[in-house]
Formats: structure tokens, C-alpha cells, sequence
């Protein structure tokens, strides 16, 4: 399930090249977990008879990096050294059925590979990873899919093919597990692991009797062939659950071909595709691979402008809530006294006055209007996609006015203590004049003592006759 930490590592690995006639980018990061566990692989070009193909995955690790990590390095040669594709004449095009056999065959042949490398023997890595995969020949994508993590093929503008994530409530795989003995609860195998299949989690793969993708967990990949439309496929997007979180097909597909009208820059894409996505809440590591075909959008002036006019009203009106920030009035002071605190009299201990705050860029964020840019932005993403461009922004402007709030916290605490010691003064004069002036208390000490309705008449001593009537009387 994972930990989190206190704030986000917005800290990206990010890459991207051409090859096979293809332009890909990609970018990782950690985002909110406690640790990195997502790895990926990026190859055009797979040498000798497969030269023309090209090769691209997304590995999301759970328990660990290991075998994330592990899987990047060596799915690719398991697929690529599999008896099926090892059998055919190297002069020959391999068929469809061949290229599926082979993938399955590397999945499998990973899984049996991990399960005896010494730190899973030993117990000590129990770690497991999802993997989504594409196989790009000069005339089929193949999809091959194992776990959560997903990819999407656009074409003609729209989302043409996705995979499936395994989920253990879907039926197939809900079955399954209970056919090996186990269960499924609050969405999870045996109420734990939160996909039915991966590579490694091997402590759900022991039932004896089944065959390995026969266990709780299993590793075989689900695999789809698609022919290449090359006068209207676009792109080909494959990311980890982090991404899909928050965003879903349509809406990330919408992104993408808003953003590549801006810059053919895929790296620079996939960076600014996690911020959004971090800003719309995503809370897991997050990876993006994003390959452009042949019929891809391309940068085009209209959209560059657009751009560039929407970033000049979001710098100018940034610009314009931090000086209204910094310049902002302080509260007026208030001493104790005048708080009606007990125990403090004229002169007494005033409390801090309140002045503005250090510019901070998450209440600058919030003051923004989305209504006013909506027009402008890319589809369904609102302003977490210039997140990380108001956050450059900030930073731009930031010494400036950050200077002009400090002269203004100065001069609000110099009022504070000059109206506290003034205060005070005034109030050990006036008291000072009173005792002076009457001999009596003050009339707040005055209010103390008890009056009585109307003047009583002091009393005279008696004569001594009066006193000898009233003894005969």
C-alpha cells in the first residue's frame, strides 16, 4: 500500500530519440511515495533481423524496485532470445503468431528467471512488478499487458485501442484466484495485492498443482496485434497506474495531442504531463512513455501563440497578486489591555502585531480564476498543467516583492512597539494626574466600592442630660 512522504520529490529522470522513423520521450517520478519503485526501457533498433523494430515499456514495482528494475534490463533479450523466435530463418518475417508466442514466452522465461536469482531464494526481495509493454514492427504494434499499468493507441484524433488493467475483481481473474485457493478482498488477493497479475510476487505463486499461470498472482501477459495505419496513427502512450489515476484515456490523449501542437519536445511533454498529474492529485510514482508515429500532430504557429499569449496573462496576473501580497495593509495593533485580557493593566505586554506573511505560492496559486484562462488551456486539465509554470513565475518575482513584504513587516512592527510604549505612557500619566488631583483612586477602582442611593447624615455625639432622660424614661 505504501508510505508517503511529507512533501512531494518532484525531482524527474526524463529522456527522449528518434529511431525507425518513431520520436519518443519519457519521465519518471517519484511524486508522494517513500521510495522510486517504476523503471521503463526505451530501443530502436533490436539488431539483425529485427533492426526495423523498436521496443517500449513501463515496469511499476510494488514491495520494492527490484524487480522493476530487474525487468527493464531483461524482459527485452527474453522476448528477443525466446525458442520461438530463435526457430525462424533470420531472413524471414516473423507472423504474427510467432511474435505473440515469443512474448509470452519472454514473460514467462523472466518470471522463472527471477524466482532464482539468490535475494528471492534467500526471502529477501518479495518484490513484484506490473509491466505494459509495445512491440513495434514495420507493420503491427503489439500490445502486451501484465498488471495495472496501461497503454492507449491514438489514431485519427481519438483513443483507438487501450489495454485492460488486472484487477482481482475482475470476474476472469477473481476466478481464478479462488480456482488456486485464494480470495478476493476490498479489491486486493487475499485481501493484499492490489493487481491478480505481475512479474516476481512470489510468495502468491506456491499453490502446488497449478501451472504458473494457473497461481494467485499470475505472469502471463495479455497480448494484442494491431496493424499500422500509418496515415492516421498518432501516438502510442504507455504509463504507469500514477498517471491513470487521475487522468483517463480520453482525457490524457486529449493532452497529448493539445500538447505536441506547443513542441515536438516528447521529454519536455512527459515532464509537464507528471506535474499536471501530480497537481490533479496523483499520489503514486508516476512514468510516461510517449511514442509519436508517423501521422503525429506538429508544432503549428496558431497553437504556439496561443501558448505563449496565455503564459504572458498568467506571468502578468501572478506578477499582480504577489504585489498586492506584498504591500498588503497589517492588521491594525492591538495592545492586551485593549483585548480585555485579565491581569493587564496600561503599559502591560502587548500582543505581536499581525503583518503580512512570507509570499507563498500555494495561496498565490489559489487566488487564480481557471475561468479566466479556460479557453486556452489544454482539454479537462485546468490550471494544475501550468502548476509548474506559475511555480517558475513565483520564483522570477519572488526577491522582489519579498523585499517589499520584509520593509513592510519592518515598518508594522516599529508601529507596534512605538503604539505600545505611547499606550503605555499615556496610561501612567493619566493616573498619575488623578491621585494628584483628588487623593482618591482612580474612577475604574472607584467603581469598585459599593454606593448608596442618597446621602446619609453623619452622626452627633449625645448631651449628658439627653442621655439621663432616656435612662428615667
Amino acid at each position: 500500500m505504501g508510505a508517503f512522504l511529507d512533501k512531494p520529490n518532484t525531482e524527474k529522470k526524463s529522456s527522449g530519440g528518434t529511431g525507425n522513423g518513431l520520436n519518443y520521450g519519457l519521465a519518471a517520478m517519484q511524486g508522494w511515495r517513500v521510495e522510486m519503485e517504476d523503471a521503463h526501457c526505451a530501443v530502436t533498433g533490436l539488431g539483425g533481423h529485427l533492426k526495423d523494430w523498436s521496443f517500449f515499456a513501463v515496469f511499476d514495482g510494488h514491495a520494492g524496485a527490484q524487480a522493476s528494475e530487474y525487468c527493464a534490463k531483461q524482459l527485452l533479450a527474453a522476448i528477443v532470445d525466446s525458442e520461438e523466435l530463435k526457430k525462424l530463418d533470420p531472413e524471414s518475417v516473423p507472423s504474427v503468431a510467432d511474435v505473440k508466442a515469443a512474448i509470452k514466452e519472454g514473460f514467462l522465461k523472466m518470471d522463472e528467471t527471477m524466482r532464482k536469482r539468490p535475494e528471492v531464494e534467500r526471502g529477501e526481495d518479495k518484490s513484484g512488478s506490473t509491466a505494459v509493454a509495445v512491440l513495434i514492427s514495420p507493420n503491427h504494434y503489439f500490445f502486451a499487458n501484465c498488471g495495472d499499468s496501461r497503454a492507449i493507441l491514438i489514431s485519427n484524433g481519438a483513443v483507438k485501442y487501450h489495454t485492460c488493467d488486472h484487477k482481482p475483481g475482475n470476474p476472469a481473474e477473481r476466478e481464478r484466484i479462488q480456482a488456486a485457493g485464494g480470495s478476493v478482498m476490498i479489491q486486493r488477493v487475499n485481501g493484499s495485492l492490489a493487481v491478480s497479475r505481475a512479474l516476481g510476487d512470489f510468495e502468491y505463486k506456491n499453490v502446488q498443482g497449478k501451472g504458473p499461470c494457473e497461481q494467485l498472482v499470475s505472469p502471463e501477459p495479455e497480448i494484442h496485434s494491431i496493424e499500422r495505419i500509418k496515415d492516421k496513427d498518432q501516438m502510442i502512450v504507455l504509463a504507469c497506474d500514477g498517471i491513470w489515476d487521475v487522468m483517463s484515456n480520453e482525457e490524457l490523449a486529449e493532452y497529448l495531442l493539445d500538447r505536441i501542437r506547443i513542441s515536438n519536445a516528447l521529454d519536455e511533454i512527459c515532464r509537464n504531463c507528471l506535474d499536471t498529474c501530480l497537481h490533479k492529485g496523483s499520489r503514486d510514482n508516476m512514468s510516461i512513455v510517449t511514442v509519436a508515429l508517423e501521422s503525429a500532430p506538429v508544432p503549428d504557429a496558431k497553437a504556439q501563440e496561443r501558448e505563449a499569449a496565455l503564459d504572458a496573462k498568467l506571468e502578468a496576473d501572478i506578477r499582480e497578486l504577489m504585489r498586492a501580497s506584498a504591500n498588503e495593509a497589517p492588521t491594525p495593533f492591538l495592545g492586551s489591555d485593549q483585548l480585555g485580557m485579565p491581569g493587564f493593566g496600561y503599559g502591560g505586554p502587548a500582543m505581536p502585531p499581525r503583518v503580512p506573511a512570507s509570499l507563498d505560492i500555494n495561496i498565490i496559486y489559489s487566488k487564480l480564476n481557471a475561468e479566466n484562462y479556460t479557453a486556452s488551456l489544454p482539454p479537462k486539465t485546468g490550471l494544475a498543467c501550468k502548476r509548474a509554470k506559475a511555480e517558475e513565475i513565483f520564483n522570477k518575482y519572488k526577491d522582489e516583492f519579498e523585499q517589499i513584504a520584509k520593509e513592510r513587516r519592518r515598518l508594522a512592527e516599529q508601529a507596534a512597539v512605538g503604539a505600545q510604549d505611547e499606550h503605555g505612557r499615556e496610561g501612567s500619566l493619566n493616573s498619575g494626574k488623578q491621585l494628584k488631583k483628588t487623593g482618591r483612586v482612580s474612577s475604574d477602582d472607584a467603581e469598585m466600592t459599593p454606593k448608596s442611593d442618597s446621602p446619609q447624615p453623619s452622626k452627633k455625639a449625645e448631651s449628658p442630660d439627653k442621655e439621663k432622660k432616656s435612662e428615667k424614661n
